[in-house]
């Protein structure tokens, strides 16, 4: 079974969850997000439905299916009886929800194949509520053309930029180690968000079938604080995000932190804390070793002295 990071599932006991790895040797590597409920505030199908946070969905499984659960969770393929497909779902969407066409329009416009967008998230499986964002993915290469399309088009004014009340948002819902203002500006680089009709919506990385290869497992060896250049940043908005160093003993951060995603370009200095990983090619520090990353960062200290 082929699935990969953006993609969902259901179970056959109607559980749904978010696909939150590309290799899964164990059982499909997830999330689960949403859990059949009669008093749910979302509907699909029929049937309504709960989200489950972080915390909610690890305490859920613990009772129901407590063999799945493990760093993520790891569900067994034959317990999946439906998949559903980012790239698949857009088509239909582009033809029914005005904004999402206009994503796409932007996009293909300027030269970003259809068949390398898709739309994740609760669209993805019509558990949308009114106020939801539009968590829209670009596959491969392709992600870092449709960047620059999207920051042509907040320029000149086709598509929207997000107002300060919505960057607070983000920045309360993320609760980061670094300031509001520190914060700022390195998000406002990276260039993956934007507005359309109101509505927040952000350009989210997931690998081509081709560039998929399994990473070596770590084994911590305690906390770290580095400095370091970055040589190499193909896969920094990908999850986990993955620089490449050149430091004397640390090879590469993994950062499992959204907030750090993009974080630094090559050839910048960084300054990153975060737990090592002794592995076969070498140290990794790894940002995000839990879910608020408590105590952990990663910082361009190129960005913030220039």
């Amino acid at each position: 079974m082929n699935l990969r990071i953006r993609d969902f599932f259901q179970t056959r006991q109607g559980w749904i969850f978010a696909v939150s790895d590309y290799c899964h040797p164990h059982g499909i590597r997830s999330l689960l997000r949403y859990v059949p409920d009669l008093k749910g505030e979302r509907e699909a199908g029929g049937r309504r439905y709960r989200k489950l946070d972080f915390d909610d969905a690890y305490r859920f499984l613990r009772i129901k299916q407590p063999d799945w659960v493990a760093d993520l969770h790891q569900v067994p393929a034959e317990e999946i009886e439906l998949t559903f497909s980012p790239s698949h779902a857009l088509l239909a969407l582009a033809q029914t929800d005005p904004r999402v066409k206009r994503i796409v329009q932007t996009l293909a416009g300027a030269g970003v194949p259809m068949q390398q967008m898709g739309i994740t998230g609760s669209m993805l499986v019509g558990l949308q509520a009114p106020g939801s964002d539009i968590d829209f993915v670009v596959y491969g290469p392709s992600w870092w053309k449709a960047r620059d399309i999207l920051a042509r088009a907040k320029s000149n004014g086709e598509m929207d930029d997000l107002d300060e009340a919505t960057w607070r948002k983000i920045y309360l819902k993320r609760k980061p180690e670094i300031g509001f203002e520190e914060f700022m500006i390195h998000e406002k680089r990276k260039g993956n968000r934007g507005m359309v009709e109101g509505t927040y919506f952000d350009l989210l990385f997931t690998r081509d079938w081709e560039q998929i290869q399994p990473q070596p497992r770590g084994r911590q060896a305690g906390a770290a604080q580095i400095e370091a250049r970055v040589v190499n940043a193909d896969f920094s908005f990908d999850s986990p995000a993955i620089y490449r160093l050149d430091h004397p003993e640390v090879k590469e951060i993994f950062s499992y932190s959204h907030t750090y995603a993009g974080q630094a370009l090559p050839g910048e200095s960084i300054e990153a804390k975060g737990v090592l990983e002794e592995t076969e090619n070498g140290l990794r520090l790894v940002v995000g070793t839990t879910r608020e990353a408590r105590g952990e960062w990663i910082r361009s200290l190129t960005l913030m002295e220039s």
